[in-house]
């Protein structure tokens, strides 16, 4: 048996009930990286324990792989992936484009996901099929734009600090020849890519759980979304995500160093 929207929703509720009450109430931090700054809340802890204790009660045989808690079973065939609080940075500064990211995945490539961020009420799901949308905007069936050069383009990084120097020269290179550029709103960016309001998004340093439930909703959109290398993007790193194949063509032939 394998999940339904249901089912993703009431996960995506057990971890809102969690998060949106902690939201901009001055929640304490912690750091979890000696010589850095990795932010942790007792609402990124709190999510994700809900969300595993439905997940192992309904689905005691898959495996989660989880980004406060650990991770069980993760070479089995059904395989949970979850960032309770993906873009913890902005939760704790009070910005609302964090949100909850659910993945699912199937013989280890992402089939489902959820994108839930509590505060603004929308909600981007892929059912194994299509991408969808639910929120103030009206509940509909989403697809990506078919913007076809990077001179038309609207691209989104989270940070131009999160690339090493020579990916910098890179991404510098593709951010010099599109139209518009933003920074700074982490998952919320592939939602909008998805839902056909921007056009590139690209990121470096990311883990499994920062793109589990991203990967499946840009894909049903009708969008692409790999590593540097053209490759799967499961395993993150460093991430392309295009909404069309065309745009993905130009910006990977920089990024590879084709």
């Amino acid at each position: 048996m394998l999940p339904d929207r249901d089912f993703f929703f009431r996960l995506a509720d057990a971890a809102k009930a969690e998060t949106l009450p902690r939201f901009r109430s001055g929640v304490a931090v912690a750091n979890k990286q000696a010589g850095g700054y990795d932010p942790v809340t007792e609402g990124d802890q709190a999510a994700e324990t809900a969300i595993r204790a439905l997940i192992t009660d309904r689905f005691p045989d898959h495996g989660i792989l989880g980004e406060e808690h650990g991770s069980v079973g993760t070479d089995r065939e059904h395989v949970w992936v979850i960032d309770p609080i993906d873009g913890t940075r902005a939760f704790i500064s009070g910005v609302p484009v964090w949100g909850t990211l659910i993945g699912f995945q199937s013989s280890g490539h992402a089939v489902m996901g959820v994108m839930d961020q509590p505060f603004t009420g929308e909600r981007y799901f892929a059912d194994g099929e299509k991408a969808w949308y639910f929120g103030p905007g009206g509940d509909r069936q989403i697809s990506t734009r078919n913007c076809e050069s990077l001179s038309d383009a609207i691209l989104f990084t989270t940070s131009p600090h999160i690339f090493t120097t020579d990916e910098a020269e890179r991404y510098h290179t593709v951010e010099q020849q599109v139209r518009l550029f933003r920074y700074g709103v982490d998952c919320y960016a592939y939602a909008l890519l998805a839902g056909g309001h921007v056009d590139l998004v690209i990121e470096s340093g990311l883990k499994p759980y920062d793109v589990g439930a991203l990967i499946p909703i840009i894909e049903q959109a009708g969008g692409v979304i790999t590593n540097w290398e053209g490759g799967r993007p499961e395993s993150a790193g460093r991430i392309l995500a295009a909404g069309s194949k065309a745009i993905h063509e130009q910006a990977l032939a920089i990024l590879s160093g084709l």
